[in-house]
């Protein structure tokens, strides 16, 4: 798992000696480059939809819900749009729950940039690997403030995993 905050020096980000940076899995890609898919002139939309599903999520400190779009309810497993954080992070691999908490407290406490990524311990025993980044803002006044960013799911199946959502279903929706 990786985390990051841009509010912290490099030095106080950097992971310690010998723990990984990211989780590699053992992977092929679940649709092939499609012809002049590596011409990068122009085509960053299409290269990320080629290699990824992404969706925009939003978080109210208020009401302390986190609204999901479509695909990031589906990969995470969930039934609604809406949800507490302690659901999001019950998708989440144990290992990395404890450090995700830690990092969007901090989040709420002062205005900044964070990033992590995990794996989604789906119910049908898939793993899905999710990249999250997003920017905490409005937390210096008291009861209120919010959440916004992205999640980035790869297109790729993990050792032991069967399926992955298809270019053509992310493109349709």
């Amino acid at each position: 798992m990786t985390l990051f905050r841009s509010d912290r020096s490099a030095a106080e980000t950097a992971p310690e000696p010998g723990n990984l940076l990211f989780k590699i899995a053992n992977a092929a890609l679940a649709a092939p480059l499609m012809p002049g898919s590596l011409d990068l002139s122009h085509r960053h939309q299409e290269m990320l939809a080629q290699f990824s599903v992404f969706e925009a999520w939003q978080g109210d400190f208020s009401s302390g819900m986190i609204r999901l779009g479509d695909w990031s309810s589906m990969l995470h497993g969930l039934s609604a749009h809406e949800c507490g954080l302690l659901s999001l992070l019950r998708c989440y691999d144990p290992k990395d729950r404890g450090h995700i908490i830690a990092l969007l407290e901090q989040a709420t406490t002062v205005s900044s940039s964070f990033c992590f990524s995990t794996t989604i311990m789906m119910p049908n025993g898939l793993c899905q690997p999710v990249f999250c980044m997003g920017q905490s803002s409005g937390v210096e006044k008291k009861f209120s403030g919010s959440m916004a960013g992205v999640f980035i799911f790869p297109r790729f199946t993990q050792e032991g995993s069967n399926q992955t959502a298809s270019r053509d279903q992310a493109q349709a929706s």
